[in-house]
């Protein structure tokens, strides 16, 4: 795959579709989506999507170690221009759940602006309606998602408003995490 390759073919409406999807999954956190038209290198198609959707030229991106390569960055410098930094520099970050630990090195905002923060988007095995319970904004009852790690989306969500969002992807599918939704088990 060259870096000209794996973008979206119809960019309008792919785009269009791909950010009411992950709208969709944040408005309500929980709900799977499935998107399709993306496909950058050490990515899945939802990882992708979510790239191309979201981030631009004026977006700092981090790359995990999992997932960063000479061809990804080519890509992403092809398809949106954004620059790879740091990851206290990052308002994206891309990569598997392990690759992104200590979660402590991304900003999480302040108290004066709290939208100052990263969005984790997280390359999982697998993503399904079991497990840890969601609970808050966007859930009318409970909501339930594969979670790596529970805890951690705890102990995020005891800093809100401050703190980080998830977008969990594995393969064509996708589910957000906001750090507003309490998370129990």
């Amino acid at each position: 795959m060259n870096a000209l390759d794996g973008g979206f073919v119809h960019a309008p409406a792919e785009a269009s579709r791909a950010f009411r999807a992950v709208l969709e999954a944040m408005a309500r956190p929980g709900r799977i989506e499935t998107v399709a038209g993306a496909q950058a290198p050490g990515l899945s198609v939802a990882g992708s999507v979510v790239v191309l959707t979201l981030v631009d030229g004026t977006t700092p991106v981090f790359l995990a170690e999992d997932v960063d390569s000479p061809a990804l960055r080519q890509w992403l410098a092809f398809h949106t221009g954004a620059p790879v930094v740091a990851r206290d520099a990052a308002m994206f970050a891309l990569g598997g759940w392990a690759a992104l630990a200590p979660l402590d090195g991304f900003a999480k905002g302040t108290a004066e602006y709290p939208d100052r923060s990263a969005t984790l988007i997280v390359e999982v095995d697998e993503l399904a309606n079991e497990g840890a319970r969601l609970t808050g904004p966007g859930i009318e009852t409970e909501a339930r998602l594969t979670l790596p790690d529970p805890e951690a989306h705890r102990a995020n969500r005891a800093l809100f408003p401050l703190g980080l969002d998830f977008i969990f992807c594995a393969g064509s599918r996708l589910a957000g995490l906001p750090r507003s939704t309490r998370v129990e088990g």
